[in-house]
């Protein structure tokens, strides 16, 4: 099963290594990972996609709480959480086509970055799964690049799910 797991850490060098560097020795392939600055200065969040079972992922949890600098380990509960990937997709686009191009990706919140004259760069925000439809729609047309970012997330402001006793042990 997959999971999410978002770590926050001191701003020290070898503190991403140190994370990911568990998951290779214990054989766990890392599906998505993003990190960035967080609201409190010298703190960033690291955001990981793990596919592991439940008794594997709490003893993740537990081991990487142990590591130097880690100062919170959380799993983004699906329902519980919001999860959002950043997709930039060039697309071949003749000029009679691009009008259609443009109302799909308009559909999907997406906008234009750039065009060319037989190409469009489209700029999605949105979960895993919206960005997977919209490079479905996009194949026919052509897709020639395709990058996204890690998914990122955190939980609800609207949650009312207590926290389990593990996670609230662990932090």
């Amino acid at each position: 099963m997959k999971h999410t797991i978002s770590v926050t850490v001191e701003d020290r060098p070898g503190a991403l290594t140190r994370i990911t560097t568990m998951f290779a020795r214990r054989g766990f392939n890392i599906d998505s990972l993003a990190v960035g600055p967080t609201e409190r200065p010298g703190v960033s969040c690291i955001t990981l996609r793990v596919d592991c079972a439940q008794h594997t992922l709490e003893q993740i949890e537990k081991q990487i709480h142990k590591l130097v600098n880690v100062l919170r380990v959380t799993e983004l509960v699906p329902g519980d959480a919001v999860e959002r990937e950043l997709m930039v997709i060039k697309v071949s686009a003749e000029p009679e086509r691009r009008a259609e191009l443009v109302s799909t990706a308009e559909a999907f919140s997406g906008r234009v970055l750039d065009l060319g004259p037989d190409a469009v760069v489209f700029e999605l925000v949105g979960t895993p799964e919206e960005l997977d439809s919209f490079h479905e729609l996009c194949r026919p047309h052509g897709v020639r690049e395709l990058v996204r970012t890690g998914r990122i997330g955190m939980s609800r402001a609207s949650s009312k799910r207590p926290r389990s006793p593990r996670l609230a042990a662990i932090n």
